[in-house]
Formats: C-alpha cells, structure tokens, sequence
C-alpha cells in the first residue's frame, strides 16, 4: 500500500523539475549574497531551464494532467497514458497543441439568476440606455 493516500501528483517531471529549480534557487541566492549579477542571472536561467525540463518531461508523459488521476497510476514511476493524446484542461498540453479536441462543443456563457420578483431588463447593444 502507499505511503500517502491521496495523488499528490508525485511524478517523474514533479522531481526533476524540484531539483533542477532547487539549484537555479540555490544559485541565485548565492548571487544575491555575493552581489554577483552573473550568478542572480545563472540562476535565473537555471529556473527557466528547470521549467523546460518539466515541461517536456510531462509532454513524454512523465507527468500529470491537472485532477486526480486513477489508483493504479499513483506511484510516481508511472507514466501517464494521457500524455500523447494531451489533457483537457493542461496549459502545459495546449501551449505545445495538445488537449483540445477537434470539434469540442463550445461553453454556453452563464447568465447570472434572475429573481422572479424583478423586471427582465433588456438593452440592444449601441442602444441609448438614458432615454
């Protein structure tokens, strides 16, 4: 049984991308001490290069889609066998052209609840609301 009882999104991409950030931090903060701008910037860099790494990662399926995935998939060595066909509601899937389906339906706007005690107001759009 595991450790933890919930899908805390532990995965392959997750680690990484926590290490290689925890260096890019650990530089910059070095940088800020030693009021060096090359080692601030290195460590910048780091960061942005630790974005990538996960990025790609989670793109090969070394990650996660956002929400809980199913039980079998909790341990952190799995891949996900979404990735390919991309998530639904990834920003990562859909900056690299994944996760939208061709021919989605479109959302309906959400109208706010109307009270049945008040008038239903109506304006034509251009229409002079003063009048």
């Amino acid at each position: 049984m595991s450790a933890h009882q919930y899908d805390h999104g532990h995965t392959v991409a997750g680690w990484v991308g926590f290490g290689i950030a925890t260096v890019g931090a650990g530089v910059a903060g070095l940088g800020v001490c030693t009021v060096s701008g090359v080692l601030i910037a290195g460590g910048v860099a780091i960061g942005v290069l630790s974005l990538l790494v996960t990025w790609a990662l989670h793109l090969s399926g070394w990650g996660k889609g956002p929400g809980v995935r199913p039980r079998a998939e909790w341990g952190w060595r799995v891949r996900d066998s979404a990735a390919p066909g991309g998530h639904e509601e990834c920003l990562g899937c859909r900056l690299a052209g994944r996760g939208r389906r061709r021919g989605a339906r479109a959302v309906e706007p959400v109208m706010p609840a109307q009270r049945e005690s008040e008038p239903e107001i109506v304006a034509a759009v251009g229409a002079d609301a003063g009048r």
